[in-house]
């Protein structure tokens, strides 16, 4: 049983988060004590990047851990090098509850390496050498990913000004859904999303949420 003073800490700090997030009251104690449980800190401290890359290893069942370093750049809101519990649950309300508007906001920010407010070809590049199922077979890989990232470019430059900002990933995005992740898996999916929803109590799920079922791989058809 949580001690009184960390009982106390997930009380208040579910009243400050609960009518900010895609949670109920419920959910969010249920998230602050997963994570005093991963943490074991008292009362909160924070997780660092090898925890936060178990946790979505095992809980949500991804794998790529340049793709996960990025989710946990996303999450940590003050880049101090951990998340904390505010931020973990901020993060988890976006990664299994968000609305379109909320995950087109979350993924361009995966994807923006250096945060400088747009997607560059090299970005592109690097994000997709490591997405990509590579075929044995494969000559040149590196050939192959430029080719992909020239027609993802010219796909999501809506404006056709040779830059890729958030307006025209959100554009690109709301007119095909299936754009979301484009340069990489930064959601988990509907099946994993709702198994870790189910240890919670049973709670009607809002129309508003969007699950995007992602591409077992991403290639030259996932983008045309």
């Amino acid at each position: 049983m949580l001690e009184i003073s960390i009982r106390k800490a997930i009380n208040r700090l579910t009243n400050k988060l609960a009518s900010n997030v895609n949670f109920t009251r419920l959910e969010c104690e249920a998230l602050l004590d997963m994570f005093v449980k991963f943490d074991g800190k008292k009362p909160f401290g924070k997780l660092d990047r090898m925890k936060f890359r178990e946790i979505l290893h095992h809980a949500f069942k991804m794998t790529d851990d340049v793709m996960i370093d990025r989710i946990f750049r996303v999450f940590d809101g003050d880049f101090d090098g951990g998340v904390n519990a505010q931020e973990w649950v901020m993060g988890l309300s976006i990664f299994l509850r968000g609305t379109l508007e909320e995950k087109i906001k979350f993924a361009f920010d995966v994807y923006d390496l250096n945060s400088d407010g747009r997607i560059t070809r090299e970005e592109m590049f690097q994000l997709l050498k490591y997405s990509l199922v590579k075929q044995p077979t494969d000559e040149d890989p590196d050939e192959g990913i430029r080719e992909l990232v020239e027609m993802a470019f010219k796909r999501l430059d809506m404006d056709h000004d040779g830059r890729l900002n958030y307006t025209d990933f959100q554009q690109a995005v709301e007119d095909n859904a299936l754009l979301l992740e484009i340069l990489g898996q930064c959601f988990p999916n509907e099946e994993v999303a709702t198994a870790f929803l189910s240890t919670f109590q049973e709670i009607k799920v809002p129309e508003s949420i969007c699950y995007i079922k992602p591409a077992k791989s991403f290639t030259s058809s996932t983008i045309a």
